[in-house]
C-alpha cells in the first residue's frame, strides 16, 4: 500500500491536490519539503509525497529513503552522456517498469482525491528524477489528464506511444541543470521533442552550474508555474 507524509491547505478545505513523487533511492520525506516552500503561493492546496513501493534490493537497513518506483538496473548515464542518441533506446527499456509502476500510483491518486473530495481535474504532478518519469508518465494518461506536470531532473518514457495514448495536454514545466551527470540535460530536450510529436507543448528552464538536483531558480518557477495553473483542466488534444 503507498503512503507517505502530507501537508493539509493553509486555508480551508482542500481545493488542489499537489502530489510529490521523489526520486530514485528517497522516499516521500525527500519531497514534502517543497510543499512546504510553496504552500504560500497554492493556501488551498494539499500536499502529498508518497513513497515509492519498492525497496532497493541490498539498501541498508533501517536508514531513509531507499525506495524506488521501478528498477534502474540497466540504466546507464555514462551511455546517455558518450552519446545521446542512445535516450530514446535507455528510455525505452524503462517503459515496461514504469506501466507496471502506475497501477499502484493511480489508485493512490484516486484515493488521495476521494479523501479531499475533488474532482481528477484538481490533481497537480510534481516529480523529481524518476518521479519525474512517473508524473509524465501518469499525468498524461489519466482521464481527465492532470491540471498540470512540473518535473525536475527527469525523463519521457514511451514517447513513441504517447499519442495515442495520452488523454490530454495539460501545462507541463521542465526543469534541468546543465550539469547534472545522472540524468543528462539531454534528456529534456529528447522529452520536449517527444511531447511535440504528440501535439503537446511544453515550457522548459535549464539551472546553469546545476546537478542533479533543485536549484532555488528552478525552484521559485516551480512554484509560480502551479499557482499559475492550479484551476483544473479537462481538455483533450
Amino acid at each position: 500500500m503507498i503512503d507517505g507524509p502530507r501537508l493539509p491547505p493553509v486555508r480551508g478545505k482542500a481545493q488542489q491536490l499537489v502530489v510529490l513523487l521523489h526520486g530514485y533511492g528517497a522516499d516521500g520525506n525527500d519531497l514534502i519539503e517543497l510543499g512546504a516552500q510553496w504552500r504560500r503561493l497554492l493556501p488551498h492546496a494539499a500536499f502529498v509525497a508518497p513513497h515509492a513501493p519498492l525497496r532497493i534490493p541490498g539498501f541498508p537497513p533501517g536508514m531513509g529513503g531507499g525506495r524506488q518506483w521501478f528498477s534502474l538496473d540497466a540504466y546507464d548515464p555514462n551511455l546517455l552522456r558518450r552519446d545521446p542518441r542512445h535516450a530514446a533506446e535507455v528510455f525505452s527499456r524503462m517503459l515496461a517498469g514504469a506501466e507496471q509502476a502506475a497501477t499502484g500510483l493511480n489508485a493512490f491518486l484516486d484515493a488521495e482525491l476521494a479523501r479531499h473530495g475533488l474532482p481528477g481535474d484538481r490533481l497537480l504532478l510534481v516529480g523529481f528524477s524518476q518521479g519525474t518519469m512517473m508524473a509524465l508518465h501518469v499525468g498524461l494518461r489519466r482521464s481527465p489528464v492532470a491540471a498540470a506536470i512540473l518535473g525536475y531532473s527527469g525523463a519521457l518514457l514511451g514517447a513513441e506511444r504517447l499519442k495515442e495514448q495520452m488523454q490530454g495536454c495539460p501545462p507541463i514545466l521542465l526543469v534541468h541543470g546543465d550539469a547534472d551527470d545522472v540524468v543528462p540535460a539531454d534528456a529534456l530536450f529528447a522529452a520536449l521533442q517527444g511531447l511535440g510529436e504528440a501535439g503537446c507543448a511544453a515550457r522548459w528552464h535549464i539551472s546553469a552550474g546545476v546537478g542533479h538536483g533543485i536549484a532555488p531558480d528552478g525552484l521559485e518557477l516551480g512554484g509560480l508555474f502551479l499557482a499559475e495553473n492550479c484551476g483544473g483542466f479537462s481538455r483533450r488534444p
